[in-house]
């Protein structure tokens, strides 16, 4: 195994789609130009985060996949000889929308695309409303660097999906990522949402000895009434923070992970090893009570 460079893009967003895309594309140049061979874009990183409102009119922001998107994804992908992980709202057919993220490789061939399994529903984040629960299971994909998995924001709560994209063989796990404070929220309420969200997602790496790399978007939205709180990072195969992000400014990162850690700790904490399959069937409850 080897070491890999990975580049984590937190950015914030307009109204203008084609305005969030190109400065989407300049801010992975500046990650490859600082030795990055893997970029991470954020959720859904061409627009505004519009599932606060449901809104008919925000289905016109869906392109098909590959599409538009991915096609000057490719090209930028392939100059810069880097791997592009591309968060987009997915048109699959007419009236059929999904959250889905593309994978471009370092060649510029485009490797195939997630589609974002769990999909909430909570005030400001109306995801239900826009989104098709995904039907391509979880997925890993082989780049030039490394199997990467790619799990979607909502997803970085289960450790049912982390824990099948790490048996899947993924080297790295991203989640890209979307999510932030009510403006009218106490700061303490804000510190303990944060440290949940950061501390799922590093427990994902401990129990999988899989590094785990988040990048969320960072600004005001929604009329203010909405603080994305950026705090993108990475983890090595241990949860042990590599890189941590401001709450307030954007920033592009780059993060060198050593993969060879993860055979290390797997020997060492063999969670892997030491798992009762034999046990696990009633994981497939939605709850255990008999009926």
């Amino acid at each position: 195994m080897k070491k890999v460079k990975v580049g984590l893009v937190q950015m914030s967003c307009t109204k203008d789609k084609q305005e969030n895309l190109t400065k989407a594309i300049a801010k992975v140049r500046d990650a490859a130009a600082k030795g990055a061979q893997i970029v991470c874009l954020q959720e859904l990183f061409t627009s505004l985060y519009f599932c606060d409102v449901e809104d008919y009119d925000n289905f016109d922001l869906a392109e098909a996949i590959p599409g538009p998107s991915t096609d000057a994804l490719q090209v930028v992908a392939k100059e810069l000889g880097v791997v592009i992980i591309a968060s987009l709202f997915e048109k699959r057919a007419e009236g059929l929308y999904h959250n889905t993220t593309a994978v471009l490789d370092a060649d510029g061939s485009y490797l195939g695309k997630y589609r974002k399994m769990h999909i909430p529903d909570d005030p400001a984040f109306y995801e239900k409303f826009y989104f098709t629960p995904g039907d391509l299971g979880y997925k890993v994909f082989e780049t030039k660097f490394a199997k990467i998995g790619v799990l979607i924001c909502w997803d970085q709560w289960y450790p049912e999906a982390s824990r099948i994209t790490a048996l899947m063989g993924a080297d790295i796990m991203f989640y890209p990522t979307a999510i932030g404070w009510a403006t009218d929220q106490d700061e303490e309420t804000n510190k303990d949402q944060y440290n949940a969200w950061q501390t799922i997602q590093r427990s994902h790496a401990v129990a999988n000895g899989v590094p785990v790399v988040s990048v969320n978007r960072v600004g005001f939205e929604q009329d203010g009434a909405m603080k994305f709180w950026g705090g993108s990072f990475a983890t090595n195969a241990q949860g042990r923070l590599l890189y941590l992000a401001s709450h307030d400014q954007e920033e592009t990162e780059v993060v060198e992970l050593d993969l060879a850690e993860s055979d290390f700790f797997r020997k060492h904490w063999p969670f892997l090893r030491d798992r009762r399959i034999d046990s696990y069937q009633p994981i497939t409850k939605r709850y255990i009570d008999g009926d």
